[in-house]
């Protein structure tokens, strides 16, 4: 018999791309489901507080694909207390809600991560862990990825650095498993942006990395 992990899993890879799939294995799974991808929030807490002490927990945080991720509820306990939680999947953003009813400055809204609906220069910072890593799983050279990828991450970043401040304390964060050699095509060369790669373990099996968009001098 198949695991329930196993139920959810897209038929192919390339689902993890799509709106559908989401809605429907949040649709299938209890509402008070949490779910991590890689990276668990306590191991993400301290690197996350260490990148951001000039600011602190008073930033005003953009989670992009929050999913049902519990690094947001984490970041709450931890201090950061204005976190705004974007999904496109209505489902998960209405049980996420609901869940944390009893965190009134935390929000969740349905949104899509390339059409951001903030005004420019609103967060301090934007944090994406894996969210660009599930549109970049069409099976094929990932040195080549389709230009429909190409254009897709490139213009999630774009709209990340539209609307985060332009001040030298902000930040993109981006965590992922993929390797720079394919992740920094999205994110190098931006104007007025200095971007920074650290391999952040964990210390045991793969790794993974932390790439950082920070606005310049």
């Amino acid at each position: 018999m198949p695991s329930k992990a196993e139920e959810n899993l897209p038929a192919t890879n390339e689902g993890y791309g799509t709106r559908e799939y989401w809605e429907q294995r949040y649709t299938n799974e209890a509402p008070d489901t949490t779910f991590d991808w890689f990276l668990t929030p306590s191991y993400l807490i301290p690197i996350i507080r260490e990148q951001t002490q000039d600011i602190g927990t008073s930033a005003r945080v953009l989670m992009l694909g929050c999913g049902n991720s519990a690094l947001s509820e984490a970041m709450y306990e931890a201090g950061w207390k204005n976190i705004v939680n974007i999904d496109y999947s209505e489902k998960v953003i209405q049980q996420m809600s609901e869940r944390h009813a009893d965190k009134p400055e935390m929000r969740w809204q349905v949104m899509d991560v390339l059409d951001l609906q903030f005004e420019k220069e609103s967060f301090d910072l934007i944090i994406d862990k894996g969210t660009m890593d599930a549109m970049l799983t069409t099976k094929g050279d990932p040195w080549n990825p389709p230009e429909k990828d190409v254009i897709a991450c490139t213009k999630e970043v774009s709209e990340a650095l539209r609307v985060l401040k332009k001040s030298t304390t902000s930040k993109f964060m981006y965590f992922t498993f993929g390797q720079p050699h394919f992740r920094r095509r999205y994110l190098e060369g931006r104007e007025g942006s200095n971007l920074t790669v650290q391999e952040i373990g964990p210390p045991e099996g793969f790794a993974y990395h932390m790439f950082i968009l920070s606005c310049g001098d």
